[in-house]
């Protein structure tokens, strides 16, 4: 049996007099995705994404800066620092293309990414809400997990990771339900309501080496990824 194939969008970031001259991505993504026995391929912003949706066996959405409150009709908030438009749009544009049983798993921008591609709001700026700023600096943290949904039958009733963000989902998009909570009540985790691998953890798993959850969690997304594949190709569970 092949390998699947899985798409990870990256960043631009500044070079020299460039302010988007860097194409950039934590080598611990492609890191954990190898681990498990996938085949990562790093999609740059502007991609032709739709030509690539019927080739790719799953797709991370990783880290990255804030989201802009305009896809959701606020303002932004004096402390965001936008992410890239043009990869924000390539990511949409890839969500709306991707055959609906390709296994989408997001990570901290990308689970927000998830819930506003699905109609749903974040909260900006944290702070404001809880009075602190506990949940960037990589703080270690823990959370409490709905052990009915796909997360929860993955990694069980907690998860402990890291943390680095100022924004968090506010209302839960449309086909989108909670599946994980910080003790503060900040959304950690969402997932498709429908019979499909989507998933969104708002903390750092590629990152939480020592958490018992990564590698659960990486696993069981290379497994979904693996069987799409086989489904796709139609290739012999065997072969």
């Amino acid at each position: 049996m092949s390998k699947p194939i899985i798409a990870i969008t990256c960043r631009s970031m500044e070079r020299g007099d460039d302010p988007l001259g860097r194409l950039v991505l934590d080598r611990k993504y492609t890191d954990r995705v190898q681990e498990a026995g996938g085949i990562p391929i790093i999609i740059p912003p502007d991609t032709e994404v739709e030509a690539l949706a019927g080739l790719i066996d799953g797709l991370i959405i990783p880290g990255g800066d804030d989201l802009d409150a305009g896809l959701w009709g606020e303002p932004n908030h004096p402390d965001v620092k936008n992410e890239d438009p043009r990869r924000t749009q390539t990511e949409l544009r890839f969500l709306r293309a991707l055959p609906k049983a390709t296994p989408v798993l997001g990570i901290c921008y990308g689970c927000q990414l998830i819930n506003v591609a699905h109609g749903g709001s974040l909260i900006q700026h944290l702070p404001d809400r809880l009075g602190d700023d506990r949940h960037r600096g990589d703080s270690w943290q823990r959370y409490q997990v709905d052990v009915q949904s796909r997360l929860g039958k993955i990694i069980g009733d907690h998860a402990e990771g890291k943390s680095w963000h100022q924004q968090a989902v506010d209302r839960v998009g449309e086909q989108l339900r909670v599946t994980a909570h910080h003790e503060d009540g900040t959304i950690e985790a969402l997932e498709s309501i429908e019979d499909r691998w989507l998933v969104g953890v708002q903390w750092h798993p590629e990152r939480s080496e020592d958490s018992a959850a990564t590698p659960l969690l990486f696993a069981a997304f290379i497994a979904a990824c693996a069987e799409y594949r086989r489904a796709r190709l139609g290739e012999a569970v065997n072969a």
